[in-house]
């Protein structure tokens, strides 16, 4: 009941649904705005386990919500071999997992460079990595705004999953996945 009300009141429109694959997969977004999470779950067919800074889980209210969503913590500057061994078991039983590869929002317009640790989650899971591209959250709720403006289109591009687990560099991963993403920023006028 809720996505449908959301993708109605947020004028959502998604390309490349027929991308999505079955099994499970690690979907790799831009990042935005705050509403980039509930808008990926508002548009997936089934919900997506989100990977979010530890700092977000200790926001009054917001990381209650976060923590009931079922997302998961990650230190961020350090390799946090608890949440890598947590996501490789979500996905090993079935689960799409999301992580931003910027891990931050970035500036309308901008792309920041990515992290290396989606890199080492398509090497070491051995899953596909679905790159998506969001257009317009951050006209809809920009950062430092704490409510959404309605009316703005918000557009997804799904693009089509690759398979990394032959490569053998984490960082240069990374970096293909998030030039993946950018690839399909170009579809969107």
């Amino acid at each position: 009941m809720v996505k449908p009300v959301f993708k109605a009141v947020f004028k959502i429109e998604v390309f490349g649904l027929e991308n999505i694959p079955s099994e499970p997969c690690i979907v790799a977004s831009n990042h935005r705005s705050h509403l980039d999470p509930p808008v990926l779950n508002a548009v997936f067919p089934e919900p997506l386990i989100f990977v979010a800074k530890e700092e977000l889980f200790k926001i009054p209210i917001f990381g209650k919500l976060i923590s009931h969503m079922g997302a998961i913590p990650i230190k961020r500057g350090a390799g946090d071999v608890q949440a890598l061994s947590t996501v490789l078991e979500l996905l090993e039983r079935g689960c799409k997992v999301c992580i931003f590869p910027e891990g931050s929002r970035a500036e309308p317009g901008q792309f920041l460079r990515p992290k290396p640790g989606v890199g080492l989650l398509a090497i070491k899971s051995k899953k596909k990595v679905l790159p998506v591209y969001i257009d317009g959250t951050d006209k809809v709720m920009p950062r430092g705004k704490s409510f959404p403006k309605l009316g703005a289109k918000i557009r997804v591009f799904i693009g089509k999953p690759k398979d990394y687990s032959h490569e053998k560099n984490y960082k240069e991963v990374a970096i293909k996945i998030m030039e993946e993403i950018k690839a399909l920023s170009h579809f969107k006028n």
